[in-house]
């Protein structure tokens, strides 16, 4: 029953959230729903076609917990589901513990297959900087602690540990646009046949610039529109994404 726990709570605390909305003067209970061109993340593309991105988060006094996923319209493409719960203090600094699971990364995988060495899950645990009015610049780090990881291979070829995949990365938010840049910090040994879960070496694998504006629709409606160019200098990849925000 231990690995049921995560889920367990998340759901919980949404179902409290959802009870609660009616009693609060200020709704902490939101919802999204995003349609992206492509799904890429962190510079390595999950889908080449669009997809449908929803979001549901319970929010108060700091904490927060939600769901997010991402669904590929051409139905083979890239699917995820994922839980989080965190903490910002001081609207500065914030800490968060996700789980990502991808249904068709792993075709064997079930959802409540939480084994380190069977799991379709990955944990990860993320610490951000968010910037401030005089310095708006981000920072976040993120590493991946347990589940589907990149794997070490052993002397043997054997199997190892997992990576510990690790990722960084600087935004700056500038009047009119975002300027950021992501590296991948884990590196690998390809002679015995590793492969990295953002990149094959230390390097720069997310660097780009987005932007976005509402478009008026009526005179009490409004369409956010988000556009980001994306290139990964490792891969030598570039990609040119659109979104709405519904």
């Amino acid at each position: 029953m231990i690995k049921y726990t995560l889920l367990f709570f998340l759901l919980f605390i949404g179902s409290v959230a959802f009870s609660q909305e009616e009693a609060t003067s200020k709704n902490p209970l939101s919802i999204s729903c995003d349609l992206v061109s492509r799904y890429v993340w962190r510079g390595s593309q999950l889908s080449d076609s669009p997809n449908i991105q929803p979001g549901l988060e319970y929010s108060k006094n700091g904490f927060a917990v939600g769901a997010w996923g991402s669904y590929a319209m051409n139905l083979t493409g890239a699917q995820e589901a994922d839980f989080y719960i965190g903490y910002t203090y001081n609207e500065r600094m914030s800490i968060t513990l996700t789980d990502y699971y991808f249904p068709d990364a792993t075709s064997d995988a079930r959802y409540f297959e939480y084994d380190k060495d069977k799991t379709g899950h990955i944990l990860e645990a993320t610490v951000a900087f968010n910037g401030t009015e005089k310095l708006p610049l981000q920072l976040l780090l993120a590493s991946n602690f347990y589940g589907a990881d990149a794997h070490k291979i052993k002397d043997d070829g054997a199997i190892g540990d997992i990576m510990y995949s690790t990722y960084l990365e600087a935004t700056y938010s500038f009047k009119h646009m975002d300027a950021f840049m992501g590296a991948n910090l884990t590196n690998i040994d390809a002679d015995r046949g590793e492969s990295g879960f953002y990149g094959n070496g230390i390097g720069v694998v997310n660097l780009g610039i987005s932007t976005s504006k509402s478009i008026e629709i009526t005179d009490t409606f409004s369409l956010p529109l988000s556009i980001a160019l994306i290139t990964n200098p490792q891969a030598e990849k570039i990609y040119f994404v659109a979104g709405l925000s519904f």
